[in-house]
């Protein structure tokens, strides 16, 4: 496979020298041979700050918009300059040698490649104390976390949503568990892989016993390991399992959630750290999600807003008057596209407008902190998965209300199916822009129809079919990507694997 192919990123040669003279015993002088790279707990810190310092250039930008941008709640502008625009049209243009299919995959299987350097490397090495020891733990459970949740990530946009009764023959993607750089394997089946998901994931909470959870840690801990738990059983549909891993960390009382309007304000534009299991850090120069740049679209010169893509107004609409979330998540602007100037009529996403913390300049650069995971999610998944256990609705109204009557809204005395129905619509409120959307859609079986414009003047509408109008069912094969065209062109096994659509 081309990514397995793909060169470290933390700079370590894993070829040897051929020659046959003398010098074929000497390691390259400009990177490390992987056997000399894992000699001491040191050498392991340094791995355990790369696979830090990766995962967080693929949690957000293209790995968080692309996946909402394809789905229901956003609208390209007249001047969008097609940026993005195969997804968000889904037509014959969104091909499997799309930059996004081939980028996010490529990222994805080379943080797994690293994370499998890592957990083999790192049992190579054994500590001189008990301190050394731990740390080791602490690093092999950080490459197990990532390995399962970039696992995670393709599931969810190279596979068909996972379904139990199917899923022991359903195709998933390829299982790579080893550094072979000339594996090619076939697509193993959605079970297999979230099976190894899941192991990592119970390995990685033996291995971070010793490492708890905080607010905003910057460094996996056992509470990441436990979040991305409740997720993937989320996605797995084994509800009892998802109920008790988010109920556990809720219980916990670490992270409570923000009951005022400055709160909520503070997490999303200041990226203060209350609910935040885990937030990536990074410097002013670097490893920043800025997501905000599509949604904004700021000229400082003329002081304007030309967006790429404007919220739906049925996604503005599902917020309440009173829910504290509105305000943060979209503000009218001043914005001028197609040569017409809109003088505050239209409202934009400024839920990711950026930290003046982080701010290289006068005006923003829509920097951010990246919350990897965050408690908000979590009383989400409790509440879905009590409705879905055998429909136990008290449980299920006390996560949900729990939530809601937190971001300013009245609880909600829902049964049945109504109860279900606000479950999936305070989910959609939640995690508005985050990059959930198009998965939720997908496991729950929803076609893609996008929302009412705010007003069709400022939008591409060409044919309006891809675009304000565009409407496909839950069957549409493109809701599921494709596996990239080079993969399918150079790996033999995969011969016959690719998705349907593609």
């Amino acid at each position: 496979m081309k990514n397995i192919k793909l060169s470290l990123v933390l700079g370590i040669s894993v070829l040897a020298l051929a020659s046959s003279c003398k010098k074929m015993d000497l390691y390259p002088y400009s990177s490390i041979e992987r056997s000399q790279s894992f000699l001491t707990v040191k050498d392991a810190g340094y791995w355990d700050t790369g696979i830090h310092s990766y995962i967080k250039g693929r949690s957000g930008g293209l790995y968080q918009h692309s996946q909402d941008i394809q789905a229901d709640q956003l609208n390209a502008s007249v001047d969008y300059g097609n940026r993005n625009g195969s997804p968000h049209r889904m037509n014959d243009s969104f091909n499997s040698d799309d930059y996004t299919i081939r980028d996010v995959w490529n990222g994805y299987y080379t943080g797994i490649t690293n994370a499998n350097v890592a957990i083999d490397g790192y049992q190579k090495i054994e500590g001189a104390n008990a301190a050394q020891t731990d740390s080791l733990a602490k690093y092999l459970g950080g490459a197990q976390i990532a390995r399962a949740h970039y696992y995670t990530q393709l599931m969810l946009r190279y596979a068909k949503a996972y379904t139990p009764g199917s899923a022991s023959t359903d195709l998933g993607v390829p299982l790579v568990l080893e550094f072979d750089p000339n594996l090619k394997p076939p697509r193993a089946t959605s079970k297999a892989v979230y099976d190894q998901v899941l192991a990592d994931l119970t390995a990685a909470k033996t291995n971070l016993a010793k490492v708890p959870g905080k607010q905003g840690a910057s460094r996996f801990t056992i509470d990441v390991a436990v979040a991305l738990e409740a997720r993937a059983r989320l996605y797995t549909q084994d509800w009892a399992g998802a109920y008790a891993a988010a109920k556990s960390l809720i219980d916990g009382g670490k992270y409570p959630l923000y009951t005022t309007a400055d709160g909520i304000k503070s997490m999303w534009h200041s990226d203060t750290r209350q609910e935040d299991i885990m937030q990536l850090h990074g410097t002013v120069a670097n490893n920043f999600s800025t997501v905000g740049g599509n949604y904004l679209g700021y000229n400082a010169g003329a002081n304007l807003f030309a967006p790429d893509f404007i919220p739906t107004q049925s996604i503005i609409d599902l917020f309440p008057a009173g829910d504290y979330r509105k305000p943060v998540f979209f503000e009218p602007k001043v914005v001028q596209l197609g040569g017409t100037k809109y003088e505050n009529t239209l409202q934009l996403v400024i839920k990711f407008q950026g930290n003046p913390a982080l701010f290289s300049g006068a005006t923003t650069n829509y920097a951010h902190y990246i919350k990897f995971a965050r408690i908000g999610e979590q009383y989400l998944i409790a509440a879905e998965a009590a409705y879905m256990n055998g429909g136990d609705e008290v449980n299920a109204r006390k996560y949900l209300n729990d939530l809601r009557v937190a971001r300013g809204l009245p609880a909600t005395n829902a049964t049945g199916a109504a109860l279900l129905a606000e479950i999936k619509a305070e989910r959609t409120r939640e995690l508005a822009f985050e990059g959930f959307r198009l998965f939720d859609i997908k496991r729950w079986g929803e076609g893609i129809k996008r929302g009412n414009p705010q007003n069709v003047n400022p939008l591409m509408n060409a044919p309006a079919s891809d675009y304000t109008q565009l409407d496909k069912p839950a069957s549409f094969g493109k809701i599921v990507w494709g596996i990239p065209t080079n993969d399918m062109i150079i790996n033999p096994s995969l011969a016959g694997q690719q998705n349907p659509g593609w």
